[in-house]
């Protein structure tokens, strides 16, 4: 019968070794896994993390083992290629860093053995991710186990799977349930015990065959749903191989029964109903862990997002931990599963695309939760007419269906690209990451471009994948685009509620992010090395505002009403009369403040603005039903200017540019430098050189300049000092002289 062995204690490791050791060396470090060397680095900025080829080592003595036919090892994530090493002898390597894999070990061990895995995540062209918005943490990050079993057994050897793949169809009130196993070295008389079981324990239907019969079918009467949240029904799959009355290994799934649907005009449909997907993106990593996360860490995670009120995640942007995946079927959520086939697309990287994509089905078949498989993430920056690109789509799409008959496909598309692309309309759904009101434009025009996009393809559903602001502990009375402030990104995602959840055609809408991530490309906002787009802090010890905005129009105020008031970290205000907002789901609220009345407000749009009168300090309370929620704050005849934010290791301030009167600087708005000829020009210049000539090239000026303006559709509110920091995020750094030498040649040209 199979075991299972943990095999995560006290791994020696370095970053320096020059060659895959004999014998366990006795100056490394020794550290637990999960692990990763970038815990720390890969999270302060400056985009300077370890990246390079690390040793882990571990003695194993075979009288430690119990007794078996084949031992396996089992690495449930190393990021991002892997060489496995027993004895000195390299047994098998891996490309992918989020997914499992195995190898089997029997063969080459001794009494005593050595184990050595190098993990690489230097820069290649050939292993995805390389270039992302987001920290390519190293490590051997997730489980390691070795699997003793029979010589007959359920397989381990392809791509990771289960052994097992369960496909329930729904017919009418009940369900057939197609069970599939895959064996290695079944032998003649042995036989496959098939059950189905509820979450009870009790039986549903059972059926034993011969080994080679490795496809059955049983019913399921009166089949038990599973419903999302409302719902979340698991029944159980078991299978055991038999040999006379012993059992030489058994597998086992959890499954569940739906049926689903996405219609380009009413949006995703569950079981025959209504059931609109909105909900938040996840990364995986936490602060001072990296990717090295532990379940309780998950679980939080998701009691997080549950609590929010999200019927959807989108697993961005690979294959998360198997665990959170057993989660999301738990808790009810829609996921969108995805490889991390993102950005730049890489001629040599098709193959990988190709394992990555087999490895994510087959390890997750058997997820409910899984309703689409998502081919790539903005990976037209540099433009959608690749026919390369567009090749390794159709594969990687007609791969997904072959695999997999029950599901769709989908992909993000990032939002400069143009929607009559023949990109776009390559899989079965697509979603764009827009950033209206944040990285350009102004919030208002984000729906309205699903609108359009809706009238000209009325067939192809469309959805939103990411879209979101930043914000940090800063705060202000009068928030603006790109200020950073907890206050713009409520307003923020007050606005983009009200457009897309009320735009019924959109079959699903993922905020960008549910958590600040580490990308330590990113020097911004004031805390270098992250992205703080999130909801929640990056630690998650503080819900920002704009989380509660969230609950207030998902949750079900009959399940979870309360009330939320806003600013609470801005306590210091200036004026006379201030706006306090407050989030509710139930339909009244009323504000006290210092225990007085000042009325109570009706919205159906869960967001309440209260003017109130700021003299000396005052004590908020805000009143829904029997929910209340309190704040203070206080009348200061100065700003308070730990709200106002400080940006942390700036290469350049915005005070040290000169910007002669009538000229352009940095400090100038790149959709104001674009009016002008001479601005545009020199814009197209600057792009080219900084990027390598990523907008230049081959291409022609026409399409030149129509990247540019898809630029400007991102960008076009941001300063060009602000532009350039960000482009810290792709690889682009400047210097403080080579950006004074930019601003001078700005200052030449006349607005």
């Amino acid at each position: 019968m199979r075991q299972i062995i943990n095999f995560n204690a006290k791994w020696a490791f370095t970053k320096n070794a020059d060659a895959v050791p004999t014998t366990l060396p006795e100056k490394w470090d020794f550290v637990n896994i999960p692990h990763s060397w970038n815990a720390i680095d890969g999270q302060d900025g400056d985009a300077d993390y370890y990246r390079g080829v690390c040793y882990y080592a571990k003695k194993l003595s075979k009288l430690d083992l119990p007794e078996a036919d084949r031992y396996y090892l089992e690495f449930r994530g190393t990021n991002s290629s892997a060489d496995l090493y027993v004895n000195g002898k390299n047994l098998a390597h891996h490309d992918g860093g989020y997914s499992t894999w195995r190898v089997d070990i029997t063969d080459s061990l001794e009494a005593e053995n050595l184990v050595v895995v190098a993990v690489d995540n230097r820069a290649n062209n050939t292993v995805y991710p390389q270039n992302a918005d987001f920290t390519f943490y190293g490590g051997m990050y997730r489980d390691v186990n070795i699997l003793a079993v029979n010589n007959s057994h359920f397989d381990l050897d392809y791509y990771g799977g289960p052994g097992l793949a369960v496909t329930p169809i729904v017919k009418g009130e009940d369900a057939e349930v197609t069970v599939e196993a895959f064996l290695t070295n079944a032998k003649a008389g042995q036989k496959l015990v098939y059950k189905l079981k509820r979450p009870c324990g009790c039986l549903v239907a059972e059926t034993t065959v011969d080994a080679t019969e490795t496809k059955v079918t049983l019913n399921i009467e009166k089949a038990h749903l599973w419903h999302g949240r409302k719902d979340p029904y698991l029944y159980t799959a078991e299978i055991s191989l038999v040999e006379g009355e012993e059992v030489l290994d058994a597998v086992s799934a959890r499954f569940g029964c739906r049926t689903y649907k996405i219609d380009p005009e009413e949006g995703f449909i569950l079981n025959g109903e209504s059931y609109p997907l909105r909900g938040v993106s996840r990364h995986q990593d936490r602060w001072g862990i990296g990717n090295a996360l532990l379940p309780e860490h998950h679980k939080e995670d998701m009691e997080y997002i549950y609590e929010v009120g999200a019927t959807t995640i989108r697993l961005a942007h690979y294959q998360h931990d198997q665990y959170f995946y057993d989660l999301c079927d738990e808790y009810g959520m829609v996921i969108w599963a995805e490889i991390p086939y993102i950005s730049t697309h890489m001629p040599g990287g098709r193959e990988n695309t190709i394992s990555q994509m087999k490895e994510l089905i087959t390890q997750n078949y058997n997820h409910p939760s899984i309703v689409v498989w998502g081919l790539s993430n903005e990976i037209t920056m540099g433009g959608a007419a690749d026919p390369d690109l567009l090749e390794n789509h159709r594969i990687l799409n007609d791969l997904c269906h072959e695999m997999d008959k029950t599901r769709l496909t989908t992909m993000a598309c990032v939002s400069m690209c143009d929607m009559d692309e023949e990109y776009v309309h390559i899989p079965d759904t697509v979603s764009y990451n827009h950033y209206f009101g944040w990285y350009g434009g102004d919030t208002s025009m984000n729906g309205p471009w699903f609108d359009r996009f809706h009238e000209k393809y009325p067939n192809q559903p469309i959805g939103c994948s990411e879209y979101g602001c930043e914000a940090l502990n800063w705060h202000t009375s009068n928030p603006e685009q790109g200020d950073y402030t907890e206050e713009y990104q409520a307003y923020y995602h007050e606005e983009l509620i009200k457009q897309l959840f009320t735009r019924k055609y959109m079959w699903a809408t993922h905020v960008w992010n549910m958590f600040d991530f580490g990308a330590d490309a990113r020097n911004e906002g004031g805390e270098n090395g992250q992205n703080h787009k999130g909801l929640m802090t990056f630690d998650r010890k503080y819900k920002k505002d704009s989380f509660y905005a969230y609950k207030a129009w998902l949750r079900d105020p009959a399940e979870a009403p309360f009330v939320h008031l806003c600013g609470k970290r801005y306590v210091d205000r200036v004026e006379d009369v201030t706006k306090v907002t407050v989030y509710s789901n139930l339909p009244e609220v009323e504000l006290f403040a210092n225990g007085k009345s000042l009325g109570k407000q009706t919205s159906d749009v869960h967001f309440f603005y209260f003017n109130v009168p700021n003299v000396g300090k005052t004590e908020l309370v805000a009143v829904a039903g029997n929910c209340k929620d309190s704040g203070v704050i206080n009348k200061v005849d100065k700003f308070n200017d730990a709200y106002r934010l400080v940006e942390k290791g700036a290469v350049l301030n915005w005070f040290d540019i000169t910007a002669p009167e009538g000229y352009f600087s940095l400090n100038d708005k790149l959709s104001d430098i674009m009016q002008n000829p001479a601005g545009k020009a020199f814009f197209m210049q600057m792009m080219g050189s900084m990027t390598g000539g990523m907008m230049g090239g081959d291409r022609t000026p026409a399409e030149m300049m129509a990247q540019a303006d898809g630029m400007m559709a991102m960008l076009g509110s941001f300063t060009v000092l602000r532009m350039v920091g960000l482009m810290g995020a792709a690889g682009v750094k400047m210097t403080k002289e080579q950006l004074l030498g930019l601003n001078a040649e700005l200052n030449k040209i006349q607005k």
